[in-house]
């Protein structure tokens, strides 16, 4: 079976310092969609909070020794597998990170929580709901 993707958008940012997890994130930065989506974004508000899945489109070319990784920044715990980390180095370099919605112009949402690189693609959003 292949899987084709297609972005729906990208990320913009002027932030050069990044942090490694959206839950630490306070940095800004626009959800840049396309104009052809643009009726699949009503509903979205200021305030809400988005899933984000996105392409880690710097990681580098995953091989099997990637399997299993030391947390990043932390080369004293024991390696775990890649499905229990947040790592970019994956078989399918797809990211999550889960952000707040400050504003919406057109097809741009401003957002808090941004931990991914400017020009990052963006694959799909889905709404954050606590239950």
């Amino acid at each position: 079976m292949e899987v084709v993707m297609h972005p729906v958008g990208f990320v913009r940012t002027d932030s050069r310092n990044i942090p490694k997890h959206y839950s630490i994130s306070r940095v800004e930065g626009d959800l840049v969609i396309h104009e052809k989506y643009r009726e699949g974004m009503e509903g979205i508000s200021p305030g809400d909070r988005v899933i984000v899945l996105f392409w880690f489109h710097k990681s580098g070319k995953f091989n099997p020794g990637y399997l299993t990784q030391h947390p990043r920044g932390d080369r004293r715990r024991r390696k775990r597998g890649v499905f229990n980390l947040c790592s970019p180095l994956r078989p399918n370099p797809i990211g999550l990170s889960v952000v707040e919605v400050l504003d919406r112009t057109g097809t741009t949402l401003r957002v808090r929580g941004i931990d991914m690189l400017d020009g990052t693609p963006i694959l799909d959003l889905k709404p954050f709901k606590d239950f």
